[in-house]
């Protein structure tokens, strides 16, 4: 798979910091048209997407998956914890990130390009307030979290 967004995650498939290193782990490309199929009705995710999967699906240093195993099991979890909290996402949306297990996580939608801004849920914030942007495209966010790893700073 040619890499166009994220190359910098490319070019560190183990990231080292002071305090700990881990290796990226990828996913296979049968296993991100399951999730395309699943989370998107069968079209394609951004192009970035796919190079994060790719690259980094099955584990990162940079990106939380929760107590999730797979990428289709933290797709599950969000969309769960949304109907537990009475929230809606009304457009096709695919989480990149859970955090403070539970009532967080980053998500992007999938109809914004091909480097889409990320934006944050809180699930438990007032109706008006729970989602917000980052104002960070996933190629920023990627290459942010790398650098902090490698100034020996929590990633996220």
């Amino acid at each position: 798979m040619e890499i166009k967004y994220l190359t910098y995650l490319r070019d560190n498939p183990v990231i080292k910091g002071p305090h700990y290193e881990r290796t990226n782990e990828s996913i296979q490309l049968s296993e991100i048209v399951q999730l395309e199929n699943l989370f998107n009705e069968g079209k394609p995710f951004p192009p970035v997407l796919k190079e994060l999967l790719f690259l980094a699906g099955g584990g990162t240093c940079v990106l939380d998956r929760g107590r999730n195993k797979t990428q289709q099991e933290m797709q599950e979890h969000v969309r769960k914890c949304l109907v537990r909290y009475n929230r809606s996402i009304n457009r096709s949306f695919y989480a990149i990130d859970v955090y403070n297990p539970g009532d967080q996580m980053l998500f992007i939608y999938l109809d914004e390009g091909d480097d889409p801004i990320v934006y944050n849920a809180v699930y438990e914030e007032p109706i008006e307030e729970w989602l917000s942007s980052t104002m960070l495209t996933i190629a920023q966010i990627i290459n942010g979290r790398i650098d902090n790893v490698k100034k020996g700073w929590n990633p996220f």
